[in-house]
């Protein structure tokens, strides 16, 4: 039997805690967007969910404009999409990207920046969406802005409309978890759940109390986001600019990004940011002679790049930057965690409704763990380049030279904005492990409007009486979908996971063996007690 316990100084001044006696299927730590999306994942599958976060009020300053501002990458815009949540997004329809100028240059029209690496812009007219033939006409926009509060609300809302209990103001201080159950404390409360999972941020007291190896690399530089009033702005170049000494970047009237590669050192020291001190730090890194009047918030970050060797330990899992922390630099964080509560939320749920091979749960972390480990090695790129050194330089000017080539853009903005994505599944066909495609047929329906009950699919182009019968051993966990589309890619059929992954696809005769022993590595077949 496993009994694990962590923090027994926390756990035994709760010895007199009042005790809440409901049984949770899941309790989340952390109301953030990854802990709510899990939540909303898990509810839509009939469990139980009890959030648990710290904070008494969610409208930090911090997650409000421009600092709150976040690209949501093609992944995640396909999950929201596909839960209905899409639509419910209001900011990018008026809101332009701050960190984001026109680039011009004598004599030529201004282009359009459609991203950057390492603060090298990328330009739109340079992408060739040609080379990506999975992205359908009528596919979901690649990036889109949003910001935390924004998401927040949506999920928030959604959570509390599928039954999830959020309770604010009880940080998890202590937990130990049997055999069958976990028990959290807060303070002087306690609550028990099958299952515990840790989506409380880079700093998360689940994975440090969790006996969790937290690997990787230190940070080379300190990170400041501030709003300010300067004097003479004039004196700072628009966009981001790479300098001998660090970054910099002036975006929207009085909002500035530094980086000062003094190894974090600022950062961890936790001392107060005054508006003398970013003065000399921006000072040094334009060679100006900046002056900022009035610092009215202010906030630092790293480049420290860590991940979780393990997503799991017994009935304790973790998501989002509990599970893995990098720099900002490209925005990929909230998309990695928000993947994370996509991917973990279907299998988590048929685990506990028993309706999930033995092995299903493992695959969360061998599917995230990798992507987690390519995007903690996308920043640390970032970093090398942006160094101030010769080699860091030279390094720079030919990565420049690559992003301004038709091939280059292509590549950078495929990976930034998660259209490479895919997961390392057994299958031949190249669709195997990639987001099924955005296929409408031919009654305008299309396959994100059939995935809002969270359920995987079989499609059928060819209405195969065959495939029909197969799917309706699944009949719980699968449901059949048969019609003509207007591009089907030379697919005959698909096996879509709840998460919206291709499990199998064929673009011949269906081989029932094949198609067989896939289903049953993610979907129990129904029994007659069902």
């Amino acid at each position: 039997m496993r009994i694990n316990i962590f923090n027994m100084n926390a756990i035994q001044k709760s010895n007199n805690a009042l005790h809440n006696h409901t049984i949770y299927d899941v309790i989340i730590s952390g109301a953030g967007p990854v802990g709510l999306f899990l939540a909303c994942e898990l509810a839509l599958a009939q469990c139980t969910v009890l959030v648990l976060e710290k904070a008494d009020n969610p409208h930090s300053p911090l997650k409000q404009l421009p600092f709150g501002i976040r690209g949501l990458s093609a992944p995640t815009i396909e999950a929201l999409h596909r839960r209905g949540l899409l639509q419910q997004l209001e900011l990018h329809k008026h809101l332009k990207n701050p960190h984001i100028v026109p680039v011009t240059r004598q004599g030529v029209p201004p282009t359009r920046q459609a991203g950057h690496f390492a603060g090298i812009p990328f330009q739109e007219e340079n992408i060739n969406t040609s080379q990506w033939p999975y992205r359908l006409p009528n596919a979901t926009p690649l990036i889109l802005l949003s910001e935390i509060a924004e998401l927040e609300t949506i999920l928030t809302r959604r959570a509390i409309a599928s039954g999830v209990e959020i309770k604010r103001g009880l940080p998890v201080t202590a937990f130990h978890q049997s055999e069958n159950e976990v028990t959290v404390y807060s303070d002087d409360q306690s609550f028990t759940g099958k299952w515990l999972v840790g989506c409380d941020g880079s700093r998360s007291v689940v994975r440090k109390l969790g006996g969790f190896e937290f690997a990787g690399t230190e940070p080379e530089f300190t990170g400041y986001s501030a709003q300010v009033t300067m004097a003479n702005p004039e004196l700072l170049r628009p966009g981001r600019n790479v300098t001998e000494k660090g970054m910099y970047l002036q975006s929207q009237p009085g909002y500035i990004i530094i980086q000062d590669f003094d190894g974090g050192a600022f950062h961890h020291a936790q001392t107060p940011i005054t508006a003398t001190h970013l003065q000399e730090v921006l000072r040094r890194i334009s060679d100006t002679e900046i002056t900022i009047t009035n610092l009215h918030i202010a906030t630092t970050w790293t480049d420290r790049a860590r991940q979780a060797t393990a997503y799991r330990n017994g009935r304790i899992l973790l998501a989002g930057d509990a599970a893995h922390i990098h720099s900002p630099l490209g925005g990929q964080g909230l998309n990695l965690g928000l993947g994370d509560a996509m991917n973990l939320g279907w299998k988590l749920a048929a685990t506990i409704q028993q309706q999930a091979p033995e092995s299903l749960l493992d695959t969360y972390y061998t599917e995230r763990h990798s992507i987690g480990a390519q995007v903690l090695n996308w920043s640390r790129a970032q970093v090398a380049i942006m160094r101030p050194d010769a080699h860091a330089r030279a390094l720079h000017a030919i990565v420049s030279d690559l992003i301004n080539t038709r091939d280059g853009a292509s590549y950078i903005a495929g990976r930034a904005w998660g259209v490479f994505t895919q997961y390392s599944l057994e299958g031949s066909h190249p669709l195997t492990g990639r987001s099924v495609p955005e296929f409408a047929f031919e009654n305008g329906t299309t396959i994100s409007s059939l995935m809002h009950d969270g359920k995987g699919m079989l499609i059928d182009f060819d209405d195969n009486a065959a495939l029909k019968t197969f799917a309706s051993e699944y009949s719980s966990q699968i449901e059949y979908v048969s019609g003509t589309v207007k591009d089907r890619l030379s697919v005959n059929a698909l096996l879509i996971r709840a998460d919206g992954i291709v499990a199998w696809a064929c673009d011949k005769a269906p081989d029932y063996n094949e198609l067989k022993d896939v289903a049953n590595r993610w979907f129990v077949k129904q029994t007659e007690n069902d």
